[in-house]
């Protein structure tokens, strides 16, 4: 059972949510919070797997709370539900860890498939937006948010998962990646699990931050057929 928490400063919104979430047989909400103040205090005695965090809160934003919950609780994923398609409420909200961003218009099927999506480790990003966050990867790979990786994990890069860094760096779903490479989903899935284990980085965000730090998502897929000398050669 997955355990949900509602963050929204509207009552209506919450309550919305909380009930069509709780019609998923895999779903439960344990818990509601109207302020990033009061998610914080929840939290200290009831953890759930998975929150859906409204940006705009009084008190404590939901950016802000994000850093906050990634800081205390790392394993407590989270989703971005917003109505605003801001740029820096993006940039932050995927800086700081969450998992996913959608816009509050998506459907109750979308919503709940982005919850399992981000519960078995991927990530979760509104279609509207996919080529927005592109470009936000390469604004925080060239600022100080720094991503860096061990010698010995990349050494242990295989062909297949170094042609996944790529595609992740560009913004692709699981699905493109596996047509692109003409892979099940579930062997992209696999890939990526050990991708970050690897790398030991925390989730699919780290890994294509990291991607288009060290230039590897501008690579085509041709220029991967020599193995490790992409990676030598960017590195």
């Amino acid at each position: 059972m997955i355990k949900v928490m509602i963050a929204d400063d509207q009552e209506l919104i919450r309550e919305s949510l909380k009930i069509v979430l709780n019609m998923n047989p895999d779903m439960k909400v344990v818990s509601v919070a109207e302020n990033g103040s009061k998610v914080m205090r929840v939290l200290e005695k009831n953890k759930p797997d998975i929150i859906l965090m409204d940006v705009r809160m009084p008190h404590i934003d939901g950016v802000a709370c994000t850093r906050l919950i990634k800081e205390k609780y790392p394993n407590i994923k989270i989703i971005i539900l917003t109505t605003f398609d801001d740029d820096e409420y993006v940039y932050n909200a995927l800086k700081y860890g969450a998992s996913g961003y959608l816009l509050k218009g998506v459907s109750v099927a979308e919503l709940s498939n982005a919850v399992r999506t981000v519960i078995n480790g991927g990530a979760m990003i509104n279609v509207n937006i996919i080529t927005k966050v592109v470009k936000l990867f390469s604004k925080m790979a060239q600022s100080n948010f720094s991503i860096t990786v061990t010698e010995n994990g990349i050494a242990e890069l295989t062909r297949t998962e170094k042609k996944v860094i790529c595609y992740v760096g560009r913004g692709c779903s699981n699905k493109e990646i596996a047509m692109n490479l003409n892979l099940s989903e579930g062997t992209v899935r696999n890939n990526l699990s050990s991708v970050l284990s690897k790398l030991e980085l925390r989730d699919r965000t780290q890994l294509a931050i990291w991607a288009v730090q060290t230039g590897i998502s501008n690579k085509l897929e041709h220029d991967i057929q020599d193995g490790q000398n992409v990676f030598k050669e960017k590195i």
